[in-house]
């Protein structure tokens, strides 16, 4: 994503609205062209050098903050690595000794040729078994700028090490660890399409509460809003977008998300999952966006930012299935390598609460019929807990089961007529666990009639 200070937008009669490109332009096309061609031809040099090359850039009609902007959407898929034929510290240790016995420090040091310095790196050099050249560039290899990039996209220089040996450490420049891409190849359109989404992206870092509604692909939007561990309510909708009562007549979903000044303190981290989580509403094809974005100048006033299908933003993320959380991962792997006839499903269902509705983390199933819903209770404010607890206890369904962290200020009393069907747990759950709760607590199947 961008930084805040490449982000573009105004704010008028209290909207704010991105200053989106538009992607048919000829010369933003030629500058993503530029862009990308310039990362492609530096693969294997230096990240400084790279750096100092997008900087000196000078692309005709583009205004510099984009060209930077574009820039850092690449950087974000590329690995730079150190590369040194030997430990830069252990180096630099070895170097500076035998230099402190040549060169005492004076007031006045002396200047011109100095065979010295050439004996001290060949010493090393060969005490360290490697050559002089290599030593010279070990000497600094760990600093950022010195760094290689040895990955951009799909492409890779790591053919090049003919098996030597070396010391590297990776820095992936990318704050997009966990979502799966659909778009692998850093092509013009790519390019230029993840910029306007960035920049919507952007507004949202100082967003206190968002709105969405979507009316179709409701499992993808409801996991990576649950993936990125956004505190969130839903409510079922008409077509209209107004809230009905029940599932059996909504059309769609609408989502209540807290934003990062809504917390006892503003946290950048949970900003950067909001946006984080934007990128999912493009994969619906009808979809509507609502944010409050705290003013800069007054923290007392905020400004609107509206987004819907009709912006023409594309995006990335992959409609496939994923875990949400560390917890539900862990616990997924465990199912697979344990011995048992129950079978741990994702829950892509809308569990239906009257006014509300919940999306449960799994469902367990035994070949027999039997099955249980199970919801995880993980995080975070009071407030919000409170507000899950609610709903909790209005689930009407024998075969509901929870998991819940210790770590939570609650106790078996908060969750009503479902405190015996809770399962405590401090940092992962085991399997049998599980399956024992199941095994109490599911409930046949009920099957439509022919």
């Amino acid at each position: 994503m961008l930084t805040a200070d490449l982000a573009r937008s105004h704010i008028r009669d209290g909207e704010v609205r991105p200053l989106f490109i538009d992607i048919s332009d000829e010369r933003y096309r030629e500058t993503a062209a530029t862009l990308i061609a310039l990362f492609e031809d530096y693969l294997g040099e230096p990240k400084g050098e790279l750096d100092d090359a997008i900087d000196e850039l000078t692309v005709a009609d583009t205004d510099y903050k984009i060209v930077q902007g574009l820039a850092k959407l690449l950087r974000d898929e590329c690995e730079f690595e150190q590369q040194a034929a030997a430990e830069p510290r252990e180096i630099r240790k070895r170097l500076f000794e035998r230099a402190n016995d040549r060169y005492p420090i004076v007031r006045q040091p002396t200047l011109g040729e100095d065979t010295q310095k050439l004996e001290i790196y060949s010493a090393v050099a060969d005490e360290s078994g490697i050559t002089l050249e290599e030593c010279y560039r070990a000497m600094y290899a760990d600093l950022e700028d010195n760094k290689r990039l040895v990955r951009f996209g799909d492409q890779s220089v790591r053919d090049d090490s003919d098996g030597e040996e070396s010391t590297t450490t990776t820095t992936k420049l990318t704050g997009n660890s966990k979502q799966a891409y659909d778009q692998r190849d850093q092509t013009v359109d790519w390019l230029l399409a993840r910029y306007n989404l960035a920049l919507a992206q952007a507004v949202l870092y100082d967003a206190s509460t968002m709105h969405v509604r979507v009316w179709d692909h409701f499992g993808t939007v409801f996991s990576y809003m649950k993936l990125f561990g956004l505190m969130h309510r839903i409510y079922p909708i008409d077509e209209d977008g107004n809230r009905v009562a029940s599932t059996d007549v909504a059309a769609g979903y609408e989502a209540e998300l807290d934003g990062p000044v809504s917390l006892f303190r503003k946290s950048q981290k949970y900003g950067i999952r909001m946006a984080n989580f934007l990128p999912a509403l493009p994969l619906c094809d009808r979809w509507e966006m609502r944010a409050e974005i705290i003013d800069e100048k007054s923290a007392s006033d905020s400004n609107q930012f509206t987004l819907d299908h009709t912006d023409g933003l594309v995006s990335h993320y992959s409609t496939g299935q994923r875990f949400d959380s560390d917890v539900e991962r862990t616990l997924a792997r465990k199912w697979e390598r344990a011995t048992t006839e129950w079978n741990l499903q994702r829950e892509d269902d809308v569990f239906d609460l009257g006014s509300e509705v919940m999306i449960p983390d799994f469902a367990i199933e035994h070949p027999d019929g039997r099955r249980a819903i199970m919801e995880i209770v993980g995080f975070w404010t009071p407030e919000y807990l409170a507000s899950k607890l609610a709903k909790i206890r209005q689930v009407e369904a024998d075969n509901f089961v929870l998991a819940v962290s210790e770590r939570l200020d609650c106790s078996d009393e908060d969750f009503g007529d479902a405190a015996d069907r809770v399962l405590w747990f401090k940092t992962g759950m085991h399997v049998y666990d599980v399956v024992e709760l199941a095994e109490e607590y599911a409930s046949p199947v009920e099957t439509a009639p022919d």
